[in-house]
């Protein structure tokens, strides 16, 4: 028992002076924190980052970094560097009298050998060479062409040629003719035709060909559209700024261009005025009370109860009254009247009547033809005055046409707006173009430009809107660096 106590002690003891964290006495002992190590896999990020951590790690990473610092600004270790590079002779106050007492000419030479600044700032700082690009030194198919080389130097020994020195030997032995150039005589003398012309020499061969054969083996351009040599606007691809846009523009320019732009904001805050007051809550004076509520609704049921106290309403009460009192008996009706048969007498009355009303309406017709004869004047000047009255509105209708030519038409469903006017205020104004702040945008002002020109529709930014809902979820490897 007392040696397995003791020897338990012992185990015990150690690993206490191993936690305790002090450094033994003896010559072999070690640090504790470097003699443990926490274990864990080395795979993973976790490994790495706590290799890193431990005091090895640690010192290793400075002595590499204090290597690649020395290397990038003195190009190598400063303890295999010589003394020459590292320590230079003071040779005291007389160089800097001798450099004083240089001339003009020699401190002229020593700036034009000095580089400049512009060179020394795009210069590479870094000390250490450039690696070599092993791949532009190497040439596709080195090893077939030091083959093909040795051969041919083999078959040159043997008194054989290759076909390309045989073919420029045989161009040297037997130089082909010049080709004469032609003289400005026979320039001159060539047929000129027309390229737009639709019986050129060019488009004789196609002639009698059918047309979609043409268009599809693409001998013959598709004919474009009429409306397509047509220009949407008229407005310049290009619109020249207002001389008041100028860095340095006159006083009269300046402030009619702000004026100008002081307009529009003026135009947009009455219309946010306007909006807001539609859309306030109706004041205590204005406000709906039980009186004005129950008169409004009362107002359509006020209306027959009025009526009826008219006089004319009483008169034919009356009336109806007297009817329904008088002696005699009712009237006939439509019906009994038609049944009745007519007289001898009456039909030749009403057809004498109806053939007086014919030659009445035709005597009638030829005196109002007759009296036209003398109103001709008349209907001359109503005439004129008609087609001046058409002509007037025809040309209104083109000046209209005219003055919104000019303008952006209804393409889509959102209707154009003017973008902002690019103004300074006097204060921003610079008389240099360094120091003059940009205004706009180039890639706006296109997009704007052809909205203005009706190429394409205004539009507004699409809104992105997620159908569902979004799910994080925290990646596995980046759980396992937090933990």
């Amino acid at each position: 028992m007392a040696a397995g106590s003791k020897r338990g002690g012992g185990k015990r003891g150690s690993k206490s002076d191993a936690d305790s964290g002090f450094l033994g006495l003896r010559p072999t002992s070690v640090d504790p924190a470097l003699k443990r190590r926490r274990r864990g896999p080395r795979n993973k990020k976790r490994g790495w980052r706590r290799l890193a951590e431990e005091p090895l790690g640690l010192e290793v990473d400075q002595f590499l970094e204090d290597v690649r610092m020395q290397e990038r600004t003195t190009g190598g270790l400063l303890a295999e560097a010589p003394n020459e590079k590292l320590f230079f002779v003071d040779a005291g106050p007389k160089g800097k009298e001798r450099s004083r007492k240089r001339t003009q000419a020699q401190k002229k030479s020593q700036r034009l050998q000095k580089p400049l600044r512009a060179d020394l700032v795009l210069e590479n700082p870094s000390k250490i060479p450039v690696p070599k690009d092993i791949l532009a030194h190497q040439v596709p198919n080195a090893k077939k062409l030091r083959r093909k080389e040795q051969l041919w130097k083999k078959l040159a020994k043997q008194g054989e040629l290759p076909r390309e020195v045989r073919k420029a030997q045989a161009r040297l032995l037997n130089p082909p003719a010049p080709k004469a150039r032609p003289g400005p005589q026979d320039v001159i003398q060539q047929p000129f035709y027309d390229l737009w012309n639709p019986d050129n020499p060019l488009d004789r061969p196609l002639a009698g060909q059918d047309v979609f054969f043409l268009e599809q083996t693409k001998k013959k351009g598709v004919r474009r559209p009429p409306r397509l040599h047509i220009k949407p606007s008229r407005v310049p691809a290009v619109e020249v700024t207002p001389a008041g846009a100028s860095y340095n523009p006159t006083f009269e320019d300046h402030q009619a261009l702000l004026q100008e732009a002081h307009e529009v904001e003026l135009q947009r805050q009455k219309e946010a005025e306007k909006l807001e007051r539609q859309l306030a809550l109706p004041t205590e004076e204005q406000a709906a009370t039980q009186e004005s509520v129950f008169q409004e609704m009362c107002e359509g049921l006020l209306e027959e109860s009025d009526s009826e106290d008219e006089p004319g309403c009483v008169k034919r009460l009356e009336a109806e009254d007297g009817a329904e009192s008088s002696p005699a008996g009712p009237a006939p009706s439509t019906a009994e009247r038609r049944m009745e048969k007519k007289t001898e007498q009456q039909r030749r009355r009403e057809k004498a009547a109806r053939k007086l009303w014919v030659q009445q309406t035709a005597l009638r017709a030829a005196r109002l033809q007759h009296q036209e004869l003398f109103r001709l004047r008349g209907i001359k000047a109503q005439v004129a005055q008609r087609l001046a009255e058409l002509a007037r509105r025809r040309e209104r209708r083109r000046m209209r046409r005219l003055a919104e030519a000019d303008k952006p038409r209804r393409l889509g469903r959102l209707k154009y707006q003017d973008p902002d006017i690019d103004v300074q205020l006097s204060s921003e104004l610079t008389g240099s173009l360094r120091t003059l702040k940009p205004e706009g945008n180039i890639l706006r002002d296109r997009f704007k430009s052809f909205q203005k020109r009706n190429m394409i529709e205004p539009r507004e930014r699409a809104k992105f809107k997620r159908k569902y809902k979004v799910k994080l979820v925290e990646k596995r490897a980046f759980r396992e660096i937090q933990l």
